[in-house]
């Protein structure tokens, strides 16, 4: 038995305001990866909701945890810690962080994985996890790791990828999980 990820879509955004992808069917497990994401507004989050079917508006109601790694670049300052209360939600239905206070310059971007379980499920929740490492405002590299699930039986149709601000440029490339 072997298993492949099979590449399905590409969405290249230059000044997008959000990607959106539409076919989560066919697949049990997808993987998202976002690659340069690079945010035109300084000290911002880039962000992912989605939307059951039949619904608009990406507001599904959430359960995440958050933590993170960071070191800056002079060495004086590293830490992992817990990011409750500001990154994780307890039944929330906010666009969701992957990665947080991302710098805006030309070299300063953010790169990572958003897994999904099997979102045309209708008789679980959908459970997810990420890894991103960004370019934090202030000179750190951030490790920001995301996991929880989406509370909803219904189908997921619908995910959405965004800055919690303005726009960005980079290239978001979805897969899904063939196994023979």
């Amino acid at each position: 038995m072997s298993d492949d990820w099979k590449l399905l879509n590409t969405s290249t955004a230059s000044g997008a305001s959000s990607v959106e992808f539409t076919d989560l069917t066919g697949y049990k497990i997808f993987k998202f990866v976002c690659i340069d994401i690079n945010v035109s507004t300084n000290s911002d989050n880039f962000t992912f909701q989605v939307n059951a079917s039949g619904q608009s508006g990406f507001n599904e109601v959430m359960t995440t945890t958050a933590f993170r790694a960071y070191h800056n670049e002079s060495g004086s300052t590293t830490g992992l810690d817990i990011d409750s209360g500001s990154q994780d939600q307890a039944q929330g239905t906010a666009y969701q962080t992957l990665s947080q206070s991302l710098g805006n310059g030309a070299d300063e971007c953010c790169a990572g994985e958003l897994h999904l379980f099997n979102p045309a499920s209708t008789t679980y929740v959908k459970h997810f996890y990420s890894r991103f490492n960004g370019y934090h405002d202030s000179d750190f590299s951030m490790g920001d790791f995301v996991a929880g699930y989406i509370n909803t039986t219904s189908a997921i149709t619908q995910i959405s990828f965004k800055p919690e601000s303005n726009t960005f440029d980079g290239v978001i490339k979805q897969y899904g999980l063939v196994a023979t």
